[in-house]
């Protein structure tokens, strides 16, 4: 089974119980640390992606359920 978690406000985290194969756009396979879970950036800023370096700390991103509440609450909500 393959597990995919969304930390708050951070990167995904995926585990499996088989090797997790990463490819890129031409199906070349991404190297990472076999046995051990791939954590994936999810706020673009990275400098080593597609894997998180942890620049979502620095940057203060926000996961979308938070972005979208301070939208809601600024008024910039639909």
């Amino acid at each position: 089974m393959t597990k995919v978690t969304i930390l708050k406000d951070g990167p995904l985290k995926v585990e499996s119980d088989d090797d997790i194969q990463i490819t890129d756009h031409d199906g070349n396979p991404v190297p990472h640390r076999e046995g051990r879970p791939a954590y994936l950036c999810r706020c673009g800023g990275s400098k080593t992606k597609p894997f998180c370096d942890g620049t979502h700390s620095k940057i203060g991103f926000a996961g979308a359920e938070a972005a979208v509440e301070a939208a809601e609450e600024t008024g910039g909500g639909d």
